[in-house]
This record gives C-alpha cells, structure tokens and sequence, in this order.
C-alpha cells in the first residue's frame, strides 16, 4: 500500500467499524417487514448522517448508515480517459457478478463506481471485522488492479507503436 493511500484507508476503516453497529429494526411503515432503511428511506428519523471521505476530487467514499443498514459507495480514482474506461470496464465486470458476492448492490448509487449493502443479517452472520477488512482489501486491490493494467495497457501500446513505425524506418 501506498504511503498516499494508507491514511485515506485508514479513516475509511475506522469509520466504516464505528458505523457497524447495526440492528435489527423492523419496518414502521409495513409490519412484519424488514428491509434496509438506507434503501427505501420510508423512516427519516432512523437515517444517520451520511459521511464522505475523499481523498481528491476523483476518489472518495460516500458512507451512508442507519439504524440496520449501510450502503457504501465507492468512486474509483480516474484521473485520464484511460483509468475512466478501465474503471468503467472492471466494476461493470463485478457488478454483473453481485449474486457471488453477498454485499454488492448490482447498481451503485449516481455519482460513484460501486457500491456495497451491508445489512444487520450480514452484520449477524459475518465478522464485522472482516467485512471491514474485504471491504479495505478491496479499495486496494482496485487501486492497484486498475493502476497495473494503464501499465500493461501502456507497455503494448508502446510496443506496438514502435513495430508499426519500425516498418517505415
């Protein structure tokens, strides 16, 4: 990890664990139902204040709690049409994939690249700390994932230019 990114991780770790407490609330509007209250939004007073943590104007993560539910809504760092389009190409790859993994919404939410639902279910039956971890783990390896393929992407460009303009030399 980067010595950049580590403190940019670091606060969206802690206040990614300070707003796992979750609980079981069931709906005040339908009885006997239970759905996340940052979804519907149908109970004001049980919405917390929602956080943004950026680390510049292209990167940044959107926290939103509730009394059982978190959405976090990540904006992956795009600085070039390059990195916009590779972004573009792998959270369309993950999110076609949401039903592998249990906390991705398959939409993300208008202005960022992906976002995750975790639910006071998921908070019972997973590890809060590890959901915080996969969730770190993951705005690391996409940081890196999408840095290395603008290299790769780079290296055969170049290398592709150089054969192309070796015909006429």
């Amino acid at each position: 990890m980067s010595n950049t990114l580590r403190p940019y991780l670091s606060c969206v770790r802690a206040t990614l664990t300070a707003a796992m407490t979750l609980e079981d609330f069931a709906s005040q509007v339908v009885e006997r139902h239970n759905k996340p209250e940052v979804e519907v939004g149908t109970s004001p007073e049980v919405l917390l204040t929602p956080l943004t943590i950026s680390r510049n104007e292209n990167e940044r993560v959107l926290i939103e709690p509730s009394i059982n539910s978190i959405r976090l809504s990540i904006r992956i760092k795009q600085s070039d049409d390059i990195e916009r389009q590779l972004s573009h190409k792998f959270t369309r790859f993950m999110t076609q994939r949401a039903d592998s993994f249990v906390i991705l919404r398959r939409k993300p939410v208008p202005g960022y690249d992906i976002s995750f639902l975790i639910t006071n279910a998921h908070a019972e039956t997973m590890l809060k700390h590890k959901l915080v971890d996969f969730i770190i783990q993951f705005m690391e390896d996409v940081d890196k994932e999408i840095s290395e393929m603008k290299l790769s992407l780079n290296a055969r460009a170049r290398i592709v230019a150089e054969s192309y303009l070796g015909t006429f030399a």
